[in-house]
């Protein structure tokens, strides 16, 4: 297994299960970007707000959870994907409206640019607007 496959798990791992940005930044530089075509995710540039979006989406949907369906490294473009879908249910406070109790299976791909062995860029691919549907947030 490639090095920033290795990394880029271990990432992956700690951003979906909403250990923010202080249980990623060993695998991310400290300046790392971000990018993704999705209303909810407009402001958001760095790779630290991300991680830290992803941690508080973790209070509205308490279980939250991910299955991976693929993950994979393109050595040579020092790139890793990682294919998955988010579950879960809008139970917890804090979210836009009160706890809806609807569910939501969202498909996202992570394309994680590498810089040695750490993460420089990541760009997310996801429809946010199924998603918000789905959970009755839209």
């Amino acid at each position: 297994m490639s090095n920033i496959l290795k990394q880029a798990k271990l990432f992956f791992e700690a951003c979906e299960t909403g250990k923010g940005w202080e249980g990623c930044k060993a695998y991310c530089h400290p300046e790392a970007t971000f990018s993704a075509q999705a209303g909810v995710l407009a402001d958001i540039n760095s790779l630290q707000e991300y991680t830290e979006w992803m941690k508080g989406l973790l209070t509205p949907v308490p279980d939250g959870r991910y299955e991976l369906r693929c993950f994979a490294a393109d050595d040579a473009r020092n790139c890793v994907a990682a294919y998955a879908v988010f579950h879960g249910t809008h139970t917890g406070p804090d979210g836009p409206v009160e706890p809806t109790g609807k569910s939501v299976a969202a498909d996202y791909v992570y394309a994680m640019q590498f810089d040695g062995d750490r993460i420089q860029h990541m760009t997310k691919i996801w429809n946010d607007t199924v998603s918000l549907e789905q959970l009755g947030w839209a």
